[in-house]
């Protein structure tokens, strides 16, 4: 009895068919131009100069929302541009009564969080995504992130939490802190503008603006910019001798009080 031979015949070479398809077909889907969102930013001014009679400025922040791959964008985004300065460390306290007085009595340390911050946009963050991308993103003011010293832990803590609430309230009623819904406006679907203002108590230091393009409850891109604010004129001078040569800056002030008591005493000795 002859063994039987293996049959050869056209079913050998069908895995080979289907994997080298398969191949195909993913290469097909990698080299296929995937659409994403491009950001491009332009500052009106990258430098605001402070000096003694400075009460404010304003720089508008344009930008254009395209596609990398150039296809066309039907859909207006939502824009959210927020602007942090100089970052410090601030410190919330709390009054109580104590036998009839009010004094201090317990406080929380807010460290290395902006002593600026602006956050405008072209309608409520609310409304742009869910709960978790806007926490996740830090958009809007409530939601970025204000690291605490509790105890011996760092932490950002609920927002209800009263001493970020006060520190919130402080900070706008200086007009440092500050949410604008209506900020941004479009001035066609792509092209849009936002005007940031500079209050005249604003900190010398440099300043980040990020933009983010959010679609669908996502975000689709995001960009940055700085501008810088500098003090100019004889309070800059004087500030940077202060600095640079603090020795000398300290004999000088000593020296001149001196010099503006012995003239005072002249002037108003009673002979």
């Amino acid at each position: 009895m002859n063994a039987a031979r293996p049959r050869t015949g056209a079913a050998t070479p069908r895995f080979p068919r289907l994997a080298l398809a398969g191949l195909a077909l993913l290469a097909s889907l990698f080299a296929a131009p995937a659409r994403a969102d491009r950001l491009v930013l332009s500052v009106s001014q990258h430098k605001v100069s402070i000096s003694s009679s400075f009460a404010g400025a304003e720089l508008v922040v344009f930008g254009v929302a395209e596609a990398s791959d150039g296809a066309p964008i039907d859909d207006t985004p939502d824009v959210v541009v927020t602007v942090r300065g100089p970052r410090e460390d601030f410190t919330t306290w709390r009054k109580a009564q104590v036998l009839g007085l009010w004094i201090n009595t317990d406080s929380r340390t807010f460290i290395d969080v902006p002593a600026f911050l602006t956050v405008l946009s072209n309608r409520p963050t609310d409304e742009m995504a869910s709960l978790a991308i806007l926490r996740r993103e830090q958009i809007g003011l409530t939601r970025n992130i204000f690291v605490q010293r509790v105890g011996a832990d760092f932490a950002d803590v609920v927002p209800t939490d009263p001493f970020r609430t006060a520190f919130l309230r402080l900070q706008s009623a200086q007009g440092l802190y500050e949410e604008n819904a209506k900020g941004v406006t479009f001035l066609a679907p792509r092209v849009f503008r936002a005007e940031v203002r500079i209050p005249g108590a604003a900190p010398i230091g440099s300043y980040q603006i990020e933009v983010k393009l959010l679609r669908n409850g996502l975000v689709a891109a995001t960009e940055q910019a700085t501008f810088d604010v500098q003090k100019i004129g004889f309070e800059q001078r004087v500030a940077e001798f202060a600095m640079n040569d603090a020795l000398l800056y300290g004999l000088a002030v000593a020296l001149g009080s001196l010099i503006v008591g012995f003239i005072a005493n002249i002037l108003f000795r009673k002979e």
